[in-house]
């Protein structure tokens, strides 16, 4: 077992997470970043509830947290480590998709689950980044991907 490094950063809540990312509603989809780690590690929190519009046709009567959201939000999660961790890189910046790898959705999420996304660096080169990141509702692993960002002014 590997020893942790020392968290830099306990909590990135909201209002910063605002200031960091350009998204916005609907396309914010995290709530806060916890545990952001000198090896570039954290975990990103999303709190489901049944009134997101993803719900409204995903699916009516059976509803089912988009996975194609749940790997936006690991990027998401991922962008938030980058900035906040790397010196020159505090101010917002546009955060974008390069890559989506060994993608696995494992179990439905649904209204009232919170997502937990753990997301480790595998990588890094000049304002690029790849992580892997897994997706946990209490515990479990629901979704799992190799995800790459660039980071741009």
């Amino acid at each position: 077992m590997t020893e942790e490094l020392p968290v830099k950063f306990e909590l990135v809540d909201i209002n910063a997470i605002l200031q960091t990312l350009p998204h916005r509603f609907p396309m914010l989809l995290i709530d806060r970043v916890i545990n952001i780690r000198a090896d570039y590690s954290g975990i990103g929190i999303k709190n489901v509830t049944f009134n997101e519009p993803a719900f409204q046709g995903h699916f009516p009567e059976r509803p089912v947290y988009p996975g194609v959201m749940m790997i936006e939000a690991m990027a998401q999660t991922a962008g938030v480590i980058g900035i906040k961790s790397v010196e020159g890189t505090e101010k917002p910046r546009a955060v974008y998709f390069l890559t989506i790898d060994k993608c696995k959705f494992r179990k439905p999420v649904l209204p009232g689950d919170t997502i937990e996304y753990h997301m480790r660096s595998l990588g890094r080169r000049k304002t690029m980044w790849w992580f892997h990141g897994d997706a946990k509702v209490n515990g479990h692993v629901v979704a799992e991907a190799d995800v790459g960002a660039m980071l741009t002014d």
